[in-house]
């Protein structure tokens, strides 16, 4: 690519919608335009993920993340270059993980939870978009989202919410939302958001 690609990043707190605000944007363009390098393939192994006071890993946690590894793919990307990377498939021993090949493009799109908390990785963000939603909404699809991606029970997943997610919302996510250019309540649809957000990058891509 002759092109410095740009770069948008797109966070929020666990359950916002950050899937769904992707899987529309990136609905608007080719798969040659746009390339997704997503923070949920660069958690550390599970054997080394920290554990709260009555033994429970918490994945929630800046912590249990490979910020280094996630950093230096993205640079990668920006640099032209192709990367590959397992699936990361938490707590489903029936999901086989798959090799992910990320290819460069003229928009990389970073999505996380931490985005913008790990700064080496916030300063290469051209863009931040910052996914807002209730916690009501955000327990419910974390719920849903839990029991069948990574074989959560419900017991389990109102634990995490109490004493992994929200600690952690709190602590490292809700304090950079003031640093996002653009934040994006995700209550009901974000169809009008989208629109905007493609016609801007658009332009940005020349």
């Amino acid at each position: 690519m002759n092109k410095t690609p740009f770069i948008i990043g797109i966070t929020g707190g666990s359950g916002s919608g950050k899937t769904r605000f992707l899987n529309g944007l990136l609905s608007k363009f080719s798969a040659s335009e746009v390339c997704l390098i997503s923070q949920d393939n660069y958690y550390k192994p599970r054997e080394i993920q920290p554990l709260d006071k009555n033994g429970i890993k918490n994945f929630d946690l800046p912590e249990s993340i490979d910020f280094e590894a996630y950093k230096n793919d993205i640079l990668a990307l920006k640099a032209g270059n192709v990367v590959t990377r397992e699936e990361y498939t938490f707590n489903n021993p029936s999901a086989k993980p798959k090799v992910i090949t990320l290819s460069p493009a003229p928009v990389i799109v970073v999505e996380g939870i931490f985005v913008l908390y790990y700064r080496p990785i916030a300063q290469t963000l051209d863009m931040k978009l910052y996914i807002d939603a209730k916690d009501y909404i955000k327990l419910i699809r974390r719920i849903v989202r839990d029991d069948k991606e990574r074989g959560y029970d419900l017991d389990d997943v109102l634990y995490r919410y109490e004493h992994h997610v929200m600690p952690t919302y709190e602590k490292h996510i809700k304090p950079f939302k003031s640093e996002a250019d653009i934040i994006i309540p995700n209550h009901k649809s974000f169809d009008s958001a989208l629109d905007v957000i493609e016609t801007y990058v658009r332009s940005k891509m020349g």
